[in-house]
């Protein structure tokens, strides 16, 4: 591995006093109440146990919170970069409780590498990866296959995808991103991806990407960029201190890695992605067995027994990673 490669892991935890208190004061009820939003599970020591055992070979482990921590860790850890949002997003942006202001500024966080992975606390490393699986090249490894937006999910998800598909296709012109890099957008890594990629050809801007919810590799020069590019669009999204449906998300980064070209072409499959809940029977197989290199336990119900689904994660992890890391007390 020639450059080195961060890790930033996004954490809060929606049940401290403190935190519903600025919360209550600054958006009162607007935004998305739900509690799935802010929700921790308190499975941080085992995100952070497989980082350590399944990927050695990260730099920093950039842990960005409102102020509050995980129990049990250890603070003072060599390779753990503890950040504040006041340390990074500039002042008039803050306090913040929207999501895609605390990612799209990541690039400012100090010492940050110029490659990083960006995980989120729902999503796990199951196994041992090499840095290959996420840089070659000092690129990041990603698949690019094409996809149209239809709109959905009345969540908003949907609607800020739309945005930022809209902010892509004011900066580039798709026929000429794809035919500077024809290899990256027709690689037989895609499988049906490639004739997904030949069947929206002829459309004359990009329309939407396959959207794995899984750590994913990104070029901080890149979020820079967007920034420059795309600053008022930006500054608007950080002026909403909760989601809306007018924000622009990290996803346009990614997509921004792909017409620019700043990619390397990668097996379209990175993870297994399951519900609480609905995919317990699948979820305790992968864990067990295994069998997928990361998984994403979305918490996507609120009515869910949460403790019982609670301590039903809880045994899975703790037959897979039992020992410590030396992230915890």
């Amino acid at each position: 591995m020639c450059q080195p490669i961060d890790l930033i892991i996004p954490w809060v935890d929606g049940n401290d006093p403190a935190w519903q208190q600025e919360k209550a004061q600054t958006v009162g009820l607007d935004g998305d109440q739900r509690v799935i939003r802010y929700r921790d599970w308190g499975f941080m020591k085992y995100w952070l146990r497989g980082v350590e055992k399944f990927l050695p070979w990260v730099r920093t482990v950039h842990l960005v919170t409102w102020g509050h921590l995980p129990p049990g860790l250890r603070q003072d850890h060599p390779k753990l970069h503890i950040v504040n949002h006041r340390d990074y997003i500039p002042p008039q942006f803050l306090p913040t409780f929207n999501c895609n202001v605390i990612e799209l500024n990541f690039f400012r966080i100090p010492e940050l590498a110029e490659q990083f992975i960006l995980a989120n606390d729902d999503t796990f490393f199951l196994r041992p990866m090499e840095p290959e699986f996420f840089f070659r090249n000092g690129l990041p490894v990603d698949a690019a296959i094409q996809n149209v937006l239809q709109f959905s999910r009345p969540d908003g998800i949907d609607a800020i995808v739309m945005n930022d598909l809209l902010a892509l296709n004011m900066n580039f012109n798709k026929k000429k991103a794809v035919a500077a890099n024809r290899s990256k957008w027709f690689n037989p890594r895609y499988g049906s991806g490639f004739f997904r990629n030949l069947y929206l050809m002829p459309f004359t801007n990009f329309t939407g990407f396959r959207d794995p919810h899984m750590p994913a590799g990104y070029l901080k020069s890149v979020f820079e960029e967007v920034y420059t590019a795309c600053r008022e669009q930006m500054e608007s999204t950080f002026a909403n201190k909760v989601r809306t449906k007018q924000d622009l998300n990290e996803w346009l980064c990614r997509y921004w890695q792909f017409a620019a070209g700043q990619f390397t072409p990668g097996d379209p499959h990175r993870g297994a992605f399951t519900v609480i809940g609905k995919d317990d029977e699948r979820i305790a197989d992968i864990l067990k067995r295994q069998s997928e290199p990361m998984i994403c336990l979305s918490d996507d119900d609120e009515k869910i027994d949460f403790e019982r689904e609670q301590a039903f994660l809880t045994a899975a992890f703790e037959a897979l990673l039992p020992e410590k890391s030396s992230f915890e007390l």
